[in-house]
This record gives structure tokens, C-alpha cells and sequence, in this order.
């Protein structure tokens, strides 16, 4: 199974912020960029009435993920197996309404995927994004310096999001940033709501 140091250090504060904007309804959660799948599986046991639908891009994580394993071994009702790419999987198309509508989306990997997104994103109620940003142009501290550095050596479409880009296009897509939420190793959580 895949593992990640960093969604195990973030899993609690992301559920911290999630817990503060998912009423007490039923909720649909989608996370783009689950990766090992940690947050789906931490997030489906602490609240039972969200349903979780983790997706990925890489194959390795679709195929070793822990949210497939443990959602299998566990039962968790409240976690769906990950899916492939939402820029292309058709049930989670915007379109009418229907079972496969989503009010949040948490994407915890924007600075190594196209900046626009899925096209899911106009969907959501809520967008959650915790990660590191260039804010306002500037990137700091140096480990955030040398990671943007780090991403753009692997891929010049890659580095880390700057949040004036993302406020202008959630702004496009009829949402506003309405917090910024310091997060362990010198992340932030955006939190972008529907207009």
C-alpha cells in the first residue's frame, strides 16, 4: 500500500477544517490528487454521514491505494474506491443533478496538476485545498523555495499555486476565497465557498 508522511501529518488538521464547513447532512465529498488515500479513509471514519469519493490520476495509486484496501477490510460505508481522473471520468461531469453530485471537493495536490482543475470544481459547494502556496507572488520559507524549485526541475507546468491565481479562478467559477487556515509544515488550507 502506498503511504505518505505528509497526508499522516495533515489527516487531522484537514478533518479540523472539514468538520467546520460539512453540515450534518448528508454530505458528498470528492478529493482529487488521494494519493495513498489516507485522508478518504481517516476522513469516512470520523464522519459517517459524508460519503468520500477518492480519485487519482497515478495508476499506482489507484491500484496500492489504502483508502481501497482499508474501505475494503473496514467496511466503511461512508468511502467509495477511487476512481480515475475527474478532469475525464464522466459521472462526475457537471450536468444535471444526480447521484454522483458532489458538495465539497478537496484537492491537497494543485502545484502538480493543471491549475484549472477538474471540470467538477464548478459543482462543489465548498473547495478545500491545504497544501503550500506563493502567496501574493512571494514563496517562503525556504523549504517551500526549494520545493517549488524541486516541482518545476520534474515538470515546468508544475510549482507551487499562487493564491491570487486561484482566487481569480475560483472567481470564474462563482466562488470566493473566504479563509486561509495556517496548516502544519508551513501549508495553508484555502477554503473557496459558492458565491
Amino acid at each position: 500500500m502506498l503511504r505518505a508522511a505528509a497526508a499522516e501529518r495533515n489527516k487531522g488538521p484537514i478533518l479540523a477544517v472539514l468538520r467546520e464547513y460539512v453540515g450534518p447532512g448528508a454530505v458528498r465529498v470528492l478529493e482529487v490528487g488521494a494519493g495513498s488515500g489516507l485522508h478518504a479513509v481517516h476522513c469516512a471514519r470520523a464522519l459517517p454521514h459524508v460519503l468520500w469519493q477518492p480519485s487519482d490520476v497515478d495508476p499506482r495509486a489507484l491500484q496500492r491505494s489504502l483508502a481501497g484496501a482499508q474501505c475494503a477490510a473496514t467496511h466503511l460505508p461512508g468511502c467509495l474506491a477511487e476512481l480515475g481522473d475527474m478532469g475525464w471520468h464522466p459521472a462526475w461531469h457537471p450536468g444535471p443533478r444526480h447521484q454522483h453530485q458532489h458538495d465539497a471537493h478537496l484537492r491537497a495536490a494543485v502545484h502538480g496538476g493543471p491549475v484549472q482543475g477538474s471540470r467538477s470544481v464548478a459543482e462543489a459547494q465548498s473547495f478545500v485545498s491545504p497544501q503550500p502556496y506563493a502567496i501574493g507572488g512571494r514563496i517562503s520559507p525556504q523549504s517551500n523555495v526549494d520545493f517549488d524549485c524541486s516541482l518545476r526541475q520534474r515538470n515546468p507546468a508544475w510549482g507551487l499555486r499562487d493564491t491570487d491565481l486561484l482566487q481569480q479562478l475560483a472567481e470564474a467559477n462563482g466562488m470566493c476565497l473566504e479563509r486561509m487556515v495556517d496548516m502544519p509544515a508551513n501549508n495553508k488550507c484555502l477554503i473557496f465557498r459558492k458565491q
